[in-house]
């Protein structure tokens, strides 16, 4: 009883729980056996159970999957891109709810497959694998209903739906989202694209940010950040910009006079 007790006052409904962890507190295999007969605990796959509520068809939806793999599990993986700019307010573009929910991970991080085959959701995962993240540095705790998430900061969301460009997301659609990214910090920035070593992207990340005319852009150090030589062709039919030294949508573009 003192264990129930104590996964009835640390656990809500809905939340996902690993057997590594209910061992951790104490809550042995057999234990665990014995709630989900008594309806404490509800399986969801080997090894993993969640908290029912009143509600029998209640199900745990992607915010306590992604809160277990990073609290219970430790995993590097965060909220990322256009998820993480939509739950900081800065996205009008992304139906909140059942869309697609964009995750970072460091390089080919392995997630377990209970997890990217959670419920059927459509993760977006995006692999700033050309970029060293710095976690105290490029990663928040943010509010999700009612859930604390770690996400990426709004500078690092930029770099990510910027670095998404032809895989995830359109040039377009992020353009749209630059336009409101009046507030990033210039020193967050300078440091993001410092350790980048994605030309493409670091390229597209301040064409965006002068094409809009942000104000942080100006205090950068660009002799500090990797751009490469010669032409990149990052959409087909754009115009070319030669500050960047790339093709850009023609809506973007200054035609050559």
């Amino acid at each position: 009883m003192p264990r129930l007790n104590w996964l009835a006052t640390h656990t809500l409904p809905g939340d996902v729980l690993l057997q590594s962890w209910l061992l951790e507190h104490g809550i042995s295999y057999s234990l665990t056996q014995r709630y989900v007969q008594s309806g404490w605990l509800k399986r969801l796959s080997s090894g993993v159970f969640f908290r029912p509520g009143a509600d029998e068809d209640m199900q745990p939806g992607w915010k306590n999957a992604l809160l277990a793999v990073q609290e219970q599990q430790a995993l590097p993986v965060h909220l990322a891109g256009l998820s993480s700019l939509a739950y900081q307010g800065l996205s009008h573009y992304l139906q909140l709810g059942h869309a697609q929910i964009w995750l970072g991970t460091k390089g080919k991080q392995a997630l377990p497959k209970w997890f990217k085959n959670f419920s059927g959701q459509n993760w977006i995962f995006c692999s700033s694998s050309k970029l060293e993240l710095l976690p105290e540095q490029d990663l928040k705790k943010i509010p999700v209903e009612g859930k604390e998430l770690m996400a990426s900061t709004v500078e690092l969301a930029a770099y990510e739906i910027v670095d998404a460009i032809g895989k995830h997301i359109s040039f377009e659609h992020v353009a749209e989202l630059f336009q409101g990214l009046v507030g990033l910090s210039p020193r967050k920035v300078q440091s993001l694209l410092e350790r980048s070593h994605a030309v493409q992207t670091n390229r597209i990340f301040l064409f965006l940010a002068r094409h809009h005319g942000h104000q942080w852009v100006n205090r950068l150090d660009e002799s500090k950040i990797e751009l490469g030589r010669g032409k990149r062709q990052v959409v087909q039919g754009g115009v070319y910009d030669e500050q960047y030294q790339i093709t850009v949508p023609a809506i973007l573009g200054k035609a050559d006079e």
